[in-house]
């Protein structure tokens, strides 16, 4: 069984695409974690107020937050470019 041309190519842009959502998450998870670190009085001000929510509240939603863009960047972005690549590279 053999792959064309056209699929293989197919798939390695499809991995680039995914390769590239994958850093992108990665770097707003890092822009996300450091406005949290760097700024927590001015994102409680403009939320927590806004909400009414305590700054332990406020701290619970934005982990929760960074921990499920993390898994769903993880599971739909880095499994399924890992997975391309092992098929690629067990054809060639």
């Amino acid at each position: 069984m053999t792959m064309s041309d056209q699929t293989t190519e197919l798939l390695e842009v499809v991995a680039q695409i995914l390769l590239r959502c994958w850093i992108f998450g990665f770097v707003l998870l890092l822009i996300w974690g450091g406005f949290f670190v760097l700024t927590p009085n001015v994102i409680y001000d403009l939320h927590g107020t806004m909400f009414g929510l305590s700054p332990h509240e406020l701290n619970v939603i934005h982990y929760c937050g960074m921990a499920l863009v993390k898994l769903i960047v993880i599971c739909f972005f880095f499994f399924p470019w890992v997975s391309i690549r092992l098929v690629l590279k067990k054809r060639k």
